[in-house]
Order: structure tokens, then sequence, then C-alpha cells
């Protein structure tokens, strides 16, 4: 039998791939360790259970830990006990900064309304340049701490003009409506929340100032060792996403039970989400190093940050 060059190269090839499929697929972690905030796309991912169906047949165990906001988040990132998970623009900036080993794997379109700073309906704020003097609650290291001083500068103040009150959302719920702060600084549903509950005023949201984007964030020994793994993660993510943005309805009925709230109220920030997980692109990297200098600038980071070394290529 005579066989060509073409023949012989081809064959070459399928069994050099099928070598390196196999080795890829035995590759698997144990376990698949996850971290969540009560709202997003990971939790309705956690509630429909594709991840399990899609790892069980690799003996996958994925294992889900809830947080209050992506600092602590990422903070369980960062001495291992987290592999992946989501956070806001701000959080991978500072975990950087306190040298997490971290990668941005992909983010979600920018959703500037769905964050904003609030006050109370009948506080005589009226615009941010009013906040001077003022004491304002917000999770450091959070995605609004950028909003905030966005916002704070757009208005010739800086962060040093106002007084900040750093809490987690529980506490800065509790201090908002105890009336010890004159403004809070939150995001979704939290926002939707004091919208509905408290009747709280929108003093600025992030349009025109942030792009708000979610980011999906893994630990660098996950995504190094076990990168098709965390490709099929933002696989589904993406058909998730495909499905959500026609669907808000049926997120806020999938969300109102970890969240606590009433559905109308999921359905709010729903429709001030944006779907649609992609990987970093150069413009999005670019944003990213201008928060991370700006905090730097600021001095409310230790150092400068170079974000195109921590983005993951697929």
């Amino acid at each position: 039998m005579k066989f060509s060059l073409k023949t012989l190269l081809g064959a070459v090839g399928i069994a050099l791939g099928l070598a390196t499929s196999g080795a890829s697929a035995a590759e698997t972690p144990a376990e698949l360790r996850i971290g969540y905030q009560k709202y997003g796309t990971l939790v309705i991912l956690k509630e429909r259970g594709v991840l399990e169906e899609r790892f069980a047949d690799r003996g996958i165990k994925v294992r889900w830990t809830e947080f209050p906001a992506g600092p602590q988040m990422l903070e369980a990132l960062n001495v291992g006990s987290v592999d992946f998970g989501t956070v806001g623009e701000t959080p991978p900036v500072f975990a950087q900064a306190a040298d997490a080993d971290l990668v941005y794997v992909a983010h979600q379109p920018p959703a500037p309304t769905a964050e904003a700073i609030i006050v109370h309906k009948d506080s005589p704020i009226k615009t941010v340049a009013d906040l001077k003097g003022k004491r304002v609650a917000l999770n450091k290291g959070s995605n609004v701490h950028f909003l905030l001083v966005r916002a704070l500068e757009d208005a010739g103040l800086s962060i040093r003009d106002i007084r900040p009150a750093y809490l987690p959302p529980a506490d800065a719920r509790a201090a908002f409506e105890r009336g010890s702060v004159d403004a809070w600084v939150i995001w979704d549903p939290f926002l939707a929340a004091a919208e509905d509950a408290l009747e709280a005023r929108t003093l600025r949201n992030g349009s025109g100032l942030v792009n708000n984007h979610e980011f999906y964030i893994a630990a660098r020994p996950l995504a190094e060792k076990y990168p098709h793994i965390v490709k099929e993660i933002v696989e589904e993510l993406q058909e998730l996403d495909r499905w959500a943005i026609d669907n808000p309805r049926a997120i806020a009925k999938t969300l109102a039970p970890s969240t606590g709230l009433a559905e109308d109220v999921i359905y709010v920030a729903a429709t001030r989400a944006n779907y649609g997980a992609r990987y970093l692109s150069d413009e999005v990297i670019e944003q990213q190093q201008t928060i991370a200098d700006t905090f730097s600038d600021l001095k409310l980071i230790p150092k400068k940050l170079d974000i195109p070394s921590v983005v993951w290529k697929p």
C-alpha cells in the first residue's frame, strides 16, 4: 500500500491531536472552588447546576462559596481557598497591588447604571459637589470605589474632600437607614432594594463616568494548569448570557430566593445589567489600566500595576 506525504502528515497530525486531547482531558482538578456574590450570572449558573453536569464524567467536584463583595472574595482567592469568581472593576486592582496570584479571564459588557451614589429622599444634598465634608459609605476596594473617585473628580473634588465610611453592603445599609452616613455608594441589587424600600434618591450613577465591567477572575495556578477547564467555564457563562439577554423576568425569579429580595426588585436590577461574557480586548485592558493608575496616583494602592501581565489568554 502506498502513502503520499500528505496522507502521512495528516495521519501524524491526527495522532498528535488525539494524544494532546487525551492528555488534556486527563489533566483535571479534583475540585473546582468558585466564589460568588448574592447576585449575578454565577448564581444562576450555580442554581442551574450546569457546571456540575458538565464536569461530572471527569469526577470534578464543584464547590460554591458566597461572599458579601468582591474584595472579600479575592482575599480568599489570594490565600488559595477559591479558584474562580466574579468581581467588579476595582477589587482585582487592590488584589493585584497586594500581590494576589490572579488573572483576568473574561468580562461582561458595561453596565454603568447598575451602581450609583444615593442619598436619602429628603436629603438637602442635590449634587456630588454637596458631598464635600460629608460622610459617605462604601465598600473599600469595590467597583463603587472607582465610581466615587470619578464622580468627585468630575465635581472638582477628591476622595480627601469627603469622610469615607468603609463598610460592607449590609452594614452600609444599616448606617444609611440610621442616618449615620449622608450618602451611600452601592451596586445592584442592593441599589434597587434601597430605591424600593428606602425611596433612596440617585445623586449620580456611572453613566458618563465609568463602565462598571463585571470581571471573571481565576487563580493563576488554575488558569495555567487547567486552561481547558477555565475555557469551559467561560463557554457555559456565554451560553447562559445568550439566554439572560431576553429573560430578565426569569432571572428575577431565579435570583429572588438567594438574595431575599422581591422579584420586582431583582427585575429592575436585571434590566440594568448587561450580558455577553467575552475575553478581554485591548480596549478593556487599557480601561482597567486607567483604573489602576488612578488608584496608584491617589496613593490608595502602594505601587504602579501592569494590568496586561495578569490578563489570561485562552
